[in-house]
């Protein structure tokens, strides 16, 4: 005859079916929280990070609360190119961020004149003239500026309406250098109707 305090005995318990069944269940979320830190923490730091257009300095390229990624990565690997739009560090207060295109490079002058920019370098002594398709209305400034080791000249499309290099690169105030640049528009997100890749880019022949 088959003992039933054997059999009884054997048989698991519902409550600690359930608690192991509980702490498995835990377990595996605990894993997946510690991989996906793993995973998006350094993108977050090193790759990539989000970042919202505030104003119309951007105007017509970029309007005001659209949701951009920022690529971090193509310039801790290589070197801003002219004509990108990136994202940096304010030089005057380095808690805001601003949103600019990339004018002049290092060692370079910039001349405006009745909003037409011309560029003198090493390579181009004579100088060339930027082709600008992102800008949509005429602006009136004139005026030399000159960038050092390092040193890059911004503005924003919006010419008439942008806090930019033309502002900064005056006498004694502080220029835009590589270690305040956080990264370039890489994606425009939202809103939806205007998902981009590499949003507002315009390369530059020169």
């Amino acid at each position: 005859m088959e003992n039933i305090n054997t059999k009884i005995g054997n048989e698991k318990s519902p409550v600690k079916s359930k608690f192991k069944e509980g702490l498995e269940n835990f377990w595996e979320l605990v894993k997946f929280a510690i991989v996906a830190l793993i995973i998006v923490i350094p993108i977050r730091m090193f790759v990539a990070q989000p970042f919202l257009v505030s104003g119309d300095s951007m105007f017509p390229t970029f309007h005001n609360g659209e949701y951009l990624i920022v690529d971090e990565l193509s310039y801790i690997i290589g070197s801003p190119h002219r004509g990108d739009v990136i994202v940096f560090r304010y030089p005057g207060d380095t808690k805001r961020f601003f949103i600019k295109r990339i004018i002049g490079l290092p060692n370079e002058e910039v001349s405006i004149k009745d909003g037409i920019v011309t560029i003198i370098n090493k390579e181009n002594p004579k100088g060339f003239t930027l082709v600008e398709p992102y800008i949509d209305e005429k602006f009136n400034t004139t005026d030399n500026y000159k960038t050092g080791d390092g040193e890059y000249f911004v503005m924003g499309d919006n010419r008439n309406r942008s806090s930019d290099s033309r502002v900064w690169a005056e006498p004694n105030t502080t220029k835009l250098t590589n270690k305040l640049i956080i990264g370039r528009a890489y994606l425009r997100l939202l809103p939806l109707q205007n998902i981009s890749y590499l949003p507002g880019y315009f390369k530059e022949n020169k």
